[in-house]
């Protein structure tokens, strides 16, 4: 994939994965572009380790099912950031 469809995918997923997600996250349009794309290696990560059952670092691509793995694997990246977040305020 070129620069520019990492730059779409990860502000999809990231905008949709923090208008979902029910806590307030913050940050600007680069924090949200970073966790979409955060989002895309977690969450193809892990449907590659679904599928095929070996882990293997890959990213999801700017298709349909491509931005819905992506969301999934951003929602998951929020709430991994608030427990070490939370652990470390402890």
């Amino acid at each position: 994939m070129s620069i520019i469809a990492w730059v779409v995918l990860g502000l999809l997923a990231g905008a949709i994965a923090k208008a979902t997600y029910p806590d307030y996250q913050g940050g600007g349009i680069v924090s949200t572009m970073v966790l979409g794309i955060i989002g895309a290696f977690v969450g193809g990560s892990l449907f590659t380790l679904i599928q095929a059952g070996t882990l293997q670092n890959t990213a999801a691509a700017l298709t349909l099912p491509g931005i819905l793995v992506a969301v999934l694997g951003a929602i998951a990246a929020i709430y991994i950031w608030g427990l070490i977040k939370r652990s470390s305020n402890a």
